[in-house]
């Protein structure tokens, strides 16, 4: 993996983690004295469901990818950017209230689920770009297990007024990578 190829899937990794940072800033204002395996736990799981989409998004998109191959930088495009929109315009939604318990194991694991489907999708989109797919995924779960640990603490520590400017974030780097993939194949092909 070059340093280029590192610092993308990096900066994929950061875009994708922003929902799960999100849910982990909630969980920390919700729980005023969440201990540190607790805030372990949920930040482990919505890790693992983060790295565990990539790969499954890839392994269907083996199977398709050699019928698609001169097309593939466009789909890449398109998903990485459809997701990127959809992350901005989900986060104009407003909040609705929510009465939770965020270290319920079936909240957690269904959070980590709904926080990783955009994961599927680019897992997809590396199927086309012949991406490392373990080398990603490992990436992808340790900056979302950071990010988790981080939000918590935020949480805890600020409050969640910044939660859309996250989402918002995230959304403007995936867009960001997915004309980089376009101009890459465009231009330099």
């Amino acid at each position: 993996m070059t340093l280029l190829e590192f610092i993308t899937i990096f900066l994929i990794a950061i875009g994708l983690c922003f929902d799960s940072f999100a849910v982990s800033v909630s969980s920390g204002l919700m729980m005023k004295h969440i201990s540190f395996l607790d805030a372990m736990k949920i930040s482990f799981s919505l890790a693992f469901f983060q790295g565990l989409m990539p790969l499954l998004g890839w392994l269907a998109g083996k199977r398709i990818s050699g019928y698609l191959s001169s097309y593939d930088h466009w789909i890449a495009f398109g998903l990485l950017a459809f997701i990127g929109l959809r992350m901005i315009w989900e986060s104009q939604k407003a909040e609705e209230e929510k009465s939770f318990n965020p270290l319920n194991i079936w909240f957690i694991i269904y959070m980590s689920i709904a926080t990783s489907i955009d994961a599927l999708i680019v897992g997809l989109s590396f199927a086309f770009l012949k991406t490392n797919i373990y080398t990603s995924i490992i990436i992808i779960g340790i900056v979302t297990f950071i990010a988790a640990m981080l939000g918590i603490l935020f949480g805890k520590k600020a409050g969640a007024h910044f939660g859309k400017k996250m989402e918002i974030l995230g959304g403007i780097i995936l867009i960001a990578i997915a004309v980089k993939i376009l101009i890459e194949h465009l231009y330099l092909n």
